[in-house]
């Protein structure tokens, strides 16, 4: 039990093999008796969140991060991705708007806010956590890449592993950062 790592919201997915896979029902980023059953404070190395966070508002958003921070281990973070507010594709931010588009099961039905990489660092540093960028698009948008271990974490909704984001064009890329608890 001395690297725990937990997937938030993990979905059919399992794209982190070795990691504790939790859905929204068995540990939720709002409600803290989740947490005390699984896990004591100070305990987990890392947490997965691979879009997550858009399904809270800012305040909740907070509130998560600070859940987590107290969870996490001395040096360890938070790899979380969520829609780019600063991509510049029109059907893209159709799809990731606040209530998305379409039939109300659709998972964007429940965004509840967009993201960018500004607000999103602000969020996590505002908790105390230090943040580094992974990937995310600038207010030109232009995107930026910086080097990242999938070991540490695999974001599949990412230039470095989904294949509709491979060669020239991105097609639907995540902001990711990683917040460190100092």
């Amino acid at each position: 039990m001395n690297n725990i790592k937990v997937v938030i919201g993990a979905g059919e997915y399992v794209n982190n093999p070795g990691w504790t896979h939790t859905q929204e029902e068995e540990l939720s980023l709002l409600y803290e008796n989740m947490w005390k059953e699984k896990f004591n404070p100070n305990s987990i190395k890392a947490i997965l969140a691979e879009h997550v966070w858009e399904h809270l508002t800012y305040e909740e958003g907070t509130k998560a991060a600070r859940l987590c921070y107290k969870y996490l281990k001395k040096d360890g973070y938070i790899r979380c991705a969520v829609p780019d507010g600063y991509f510049p594709n029109e059907s893209y931010q159709n799809i990731v708007q606040v209530g998305g588009p379409g039939p109300l099961d659709h998972p964007a039905a429940s965004h509840k806010i967009v993201f960018n990489y500004k607000t999103l660092t602000k969020m996590f540093e505002t908790v105390g956590y230090e943040v580094k960028l992974l990937e995310y698009c600038d207010e030109e948008g232009k995107f930026h890449q910086n080097e990242w271990n999938g070991a540490e974490g695999v974001i599949f909704r990412s230039k470095k592993y989904d294949p509709r984001n491979q060669g020239e064009k991105l097609i639907f890329p995540s902001l990711i950062i990683d917040a460190v608890k100092l």
